[in-house]
């Protein structure tokens, strides 16, 4: 017999404000795009802060902060050697959530195209009453 851990789940609709307020806090997290490139730059693995910084092309003081609210939020976890700090996703079905996001706009973004090539002209054309 394989013993799982599995961790209770409370259905958003039985939670009360003060739970409400820290899944609005965990999504709040992950509206950042830098916080998003994080996640990705950890989808293969663990990385310090030196590789993540040049993962995103930014500051290190930039990636340390933003690491310091996932991490925070148990977003990553950190494993100190040495002098460094190695990041790791904590639990990776956060990426199952992120597709799930990402899938619902695309889809989204797919029936808004038909509505939108109504009001677009043809390449190389002109809309009706404009000048130029």
């Amino acid at each position: 017999m394989t013993r799982t851990n599995r961790t209770p789940q409370t259905p958003m609709s039985e939670l009360d404000d003060s739970a409400l307020d820290q899944v609005a806090e965990y999504f709040k997290a992950l509206s950042e795009p830098s916080r998003l490139k994080l996640l990705n730059a950890l989808r293969d693995g663990e990385h310090n802060v030196t590789e993540l910084t040049t993962c995103l092309g930014t500051s290190q003081a930039n990636v340390s902060r933003h690491l310091a609210l996932l991490l925070g939020l148990g977003v990553v976890e950190r494993t100190s050697r040495g002098t460094s700090a190695w990041y790791r996703i904590a639990d990776p079905r956060i990426f199952g959530l992120c597709d799930l996001v990402c899938g619902q706009i695309g889809r989204r973004f797919a029936a808004e195209v038909p509505t939108r090539n109504k009001f677009m002209p043809p390449h190389g054309g002109r809309t009706a009453g404009r000048r130029s």
